[in-house]
């Protein structure tokens, strides 16, 4: 799933390439992927894109007022081309759901496998998007007191508050464990539980995992987002390797639709976690 530095990566590449282009055409291949109905994507053609940005994992596009939002779920996907075909495609061919042209190039909005999750909002506002409307502070905007007072009496798992966007948005199932390894905490630790050290850490750990990736994304091509992530990863969907900091073996909680990664040395006292959903440390 797209997150916060590759969704910075898209607005910038859309900023630097898109911006300032008229939008010559809209075409819908799948018309599941719309959940707006006015504005029409009809309304779209023929206006200037005078700016790209980002709300949490949401990229927006401003065209001239009307702006074009997309979460691009678990396994969607911008794909920028300097030539798109001019033949309209066929719709419910393919993982093509949406094709943007620009006057010249252009871009298609993808989306892999069976579950679709792809959304596209046309509005005047963003955040008259309901999942925008929701999201709490941007991780990269956060200070140290904000987060400390968004964890106070918080009871549920670290995992699950990280990757929570109504309380920080932007952070997903890879980053989330990339900072938890990074700040040397559990999973399953309690964050409204941690001491004022461990939530310095963890805070220090946001911003360095966060930075980092987006300094790595900004300026790469969309095709090559996906691979950069991956090559900087360090625990999250490295199961079974040797953790890059102490060599130990990194372990894997899986559930019904996902799975996240851990290293026990550095993150549970070396004690492996039990793969079962309510389970705590083992004795």
């Amino acid at each position: 799933m797209p997150e916060l530095p590759e969704v910075e990566a898209l607005a910038h590449h859309l900023r630097e390439h898109a911006v300032g282009r008229a939008v010559t055409r809209v075409d819908v291949a799948s018309f599941g992927v719309l959940k707006t109905v006015t504005p029409q994507w009809t309304e779209l053609h023929g206006r200037t894109v005078t700016a790209a940005g980002r709300y949490g994992k949401h990229l927006d596009l401003d065209c001239d007022g009307i702006h074009l939002v997309i979460h691009l779920a678990r396994a969607g996907w911008l794909r920028w081309s300097d030539q798109l075909s001019p033949t309209p495609p066929k719709p419910g061919r393919g993982p093509l759901a949406l094709r943007v042209h620009l006057d010249g190039p252009g871009f298609d909005l993808t989306e892999a496998g069976t579950k679709k999750g792809l959304a596209v909002w046309i509005v005047h506002d963003p955040k008259d998007v309901p999942s925008i409307a929701r999201l709490g502070p941007d991780a990269l905007e956060l200070t140290r007191e904000r987060l400390g007072e968004l964890f106070a009496g918080r009871t549920e798992r670290l995992k699950t508050a990280l990757t929570d966007q109504s309380l920080i948005a932007g952070i997903g199932n890879a980053y989330s464990d990339e900072i938890m390894h990074t700040a040397k905490l559990s999973p399953y630790a309690t964050p409204g539980k941690l001491p004022d050290e461990a939530l310095d850490r963890l805070f220090d750990a946001m911003h360095e995992v966060l930075t980092g990736a987006v300094e790595r994304s900004v300026g790469q091509d969309a095709a090559r987002l996906k691979g950069e992530k991956r090559s900087g990863l360090r625990v999250h969907a490295r199961t079974g390797l040797p953790c890059p900091v102490c060599g130990d073996t990194v372990r894997e909680i899986s559930f019904a639709d996902k799975a996240f990664q851990y290293c026990p040395t550095c993150q549970t006292g070396g004690k492996p976690l039990a793969d079962r959903r309510l389970s705590r440390l083992l004795k």
